[in-house]
């Protein structure tokens, strides 16, 4: 029965790993936000409760500037229900290539490793649902594509389990 469970808590600690970024250092093109970021982009989205059903979808008018060495992403949200949130990060790549990210609606800092054409950020974010703010853990996953394009996925937890996906396609603006 010990090994039973000792087995069990093993998987589950599996489940909840993710890979790590540097298994994407050969991939083309090499993600660099500053670059990609630059200007305008347009992001698509939608919100996935755990088991699939898709609850909100969404529309993101990125503007992206350089800033004292800063890159400053200013996210404008458009929801299908009407609703409009803004928000504002605020980006610095490390001198190890990492970058870290604050905004308004994020607790401390974001964390992001790069490698080839993957950025994985982690951070936690206030989440306001039906007039309560959430602490929610995000695993976030970005790939370039093309010199315009990238997706994205993140994996939204509370207390170590996953409550639900949110998923993106970002364009460039020519």
């Amino acid at each position: 029965m010990k090994s039973l469970v000792t087995l069990l808590f093993v998987a589950l600690l599996a489940a909840c790993s993710s890979p790590d970024v540097s298994r994407y250092a050969a991939n083309q093109p090499v993600f660099d936000p500053a670059h990609f970021f630059l200007g305008k982009t347009d992001a698509w989205g939608m919100f996935q409760k755990r088991g699939g059903e898709v609850v909100k979808r969404f529309h993101v008018e990125i503007t992206g500037s350089n800033r004292d060495g800063k890159l400053i992403l200013d996210e404008r949200f458009r929801y299908d229900d009407g609703t409009t949130q803004q928000r504002v990060w605020t980006l610095v790549r490390q001198a190890d290539g990492s970058w870290r990210g604050t905004a308004g609606d994020v607790v401390g800092e974001a964390v992001g490793e790069a490698a080839g054409n993957a950025l994985n950020w982690r951070y936690t974010l206030l989440l306001p649902v039906d007039g309560k703010t959430y602490e929610m853990t995000m695993d976030d996953w970005m790939y370039q594509m093309d010199d315009r394009t990238m997706i994205n996925r993140t994996a939204m937890s509370k207390f170590g389990f996953e409550v639900g996906q949110v998923t993106l396609f970002f364009r460039k603006r020519d």
